[in-house]
């Protein structure tokens, strides 16, 4: 499953107490005080993993913590630090406090690392508390307790196009067709019912990422349909795709379609039109494709070369769209060692360095 948004309350560890404790060797009378010092508490660290495609693995863990700090102990020896608690999350991933909704944090690049929960401070053994006035203190203090905060984890896609369109359009095939990705396919509306991102590459081993995302149908912005739930993995998005029907089989035409997918854009953030965008009319197999075509044209003189008639299901006019992504979108990535379709799938984001003794059978 497909998570995008979750919740954590996230604990640092708390510090390790300090103690009271003396000498007790042979032959040293009032051998004066010993007691250690506690650990540091563990803190809870994000890291940002291009591995990792989903908050999935957060689904069902809203309750996070770090391990705390062991206490002192007798002969000056300081309590063990706790062990810290690492959490990956996907490139694209916003950290916001989820009471305010400020943006504490956003992660684009791989392997970015941020601290969020510090862990608290040892306390201090009575050792520490020795002066040359006061050379026998009984007195030590507790641990620090570790930061704790709640916050709300949002997923935006890093991608390079985004597929924009009705129900039913053909985005599917279309990205299957590109990217060579494995997706759910069928003649009914909303198929896609959570985003699937895919890449073209080249000879030079430069690729450009594809995001498509469900379909967005007229009064999005009223919540029908999925309403605008997706879209916010489009916003990082270099340049749009509109992908129309041209066969009008739904009883529209590309041209309305393409009006209230820019009204409904331009609702949810008028920043989206400001974007480089190609127009895709698909299924130009079909006999009706021609007439519908005529008319987008006729309506929208848009620029001919950001229009492309294909047919995503015959594969007519995909390499000429293939070429003019490459031409739309500058790559500069050079292909990392991944697998060629990349469908969201469960993944193990979270790390947990803490350590637990085995059970030898003797409790």
């Amino acid at each position: 499953m497909f998570i995008d948004r979750v919740v954590l309350d996230l604990h640092a560890g708390k510090g390790g107490n300090g103690v009271v404790a003396w000498i007790r060797a042979k032959f040293i009378p009032k051998g004066g005080p010993c007691g250690g010092n506690g650990g540091r508490g563990g803190s809870v660290t994000i890291v940002a993993d291009s591995q990792v495609y989903s908050l999935e693995y957060y689904r069902n863990r809203r309750i996070l913590k770090a391990e705390n700090g062991q206490p002192g102990a007798s002969n000056s020896r300081q309590g063990r630090k706790g062990k810290s608690l690492i959490l990956k999350v996907p490139c694209g991933t916003l950290v916001k406090n989820s009471v305010t909704g400020e943006v504490l944090h956003d992660f684009t690049e791989d392997k970015e690392e941020w601290v969020i929960c510090k862990g608290g401070k040892g306390g201090r053994g009575n050792e520490t508390f020795k002066t040359p006035t006061h050379q026998a203190p009984n007195v030590c203090t507790e641990g620090a307790a570790g930061e704790e905060i709640q916050v709300e984890l949002e997923l935006k896609l890093i991608a390079d196009v985004g597929l924009v369109g009705f129900p039913n359009a053909g985005k599917s095939t279309l990205i299957s067709a590109l990217a060579h990705v494995k997706v759910k396919i069928a003649p009914y509306p909303f198929t896609t019912l959570q985003p699937n991102i895919g890449f073209i590459k080249r000879d030079d081993l430069t690729r450009i990422y594809i995001a498509d995302i469900p379909g967005i149908i007229e009064g999005a912005h009223r919540n029908r349909g999925l309403g605008f739930e997706f879209l916010r993995h489009i916003e990082r998005t270099k340049l749009l795709l509109f992908v129309l029907d041209a066969s009008g089989i739904d009883g529209r035409t590309p041209a309305d379609d393409f009006r209230v997918l820019r009204n409904e854009l331009s609702t949810y953030n008028p920043e989206l039109l400001e974007r480089s965008y190609f127009v895709v009319l698909n299924k130009t197999d079909a006999e009706e494709s021609a007439e519908n075509i005529a008319q987008f044209h006729k309506e929208f003189p848009i620029d001919p070369s950001l229009v492309f008639e294909i047919s995503a299901l015959t594969g007519a006019g995909v390499k000429e769209l293939e070429k003019g992504l490459f031409s739309g979108v500058k790559t500069e990535e050079v292909m990392p060692s991944l697998e060629p379709a990349q469908q969201f799938e469960e993944m193990q984001p979270y790390e947990e360095t803490q350590q637990f003794p085995e059970d030898n059978g003797n409790s």
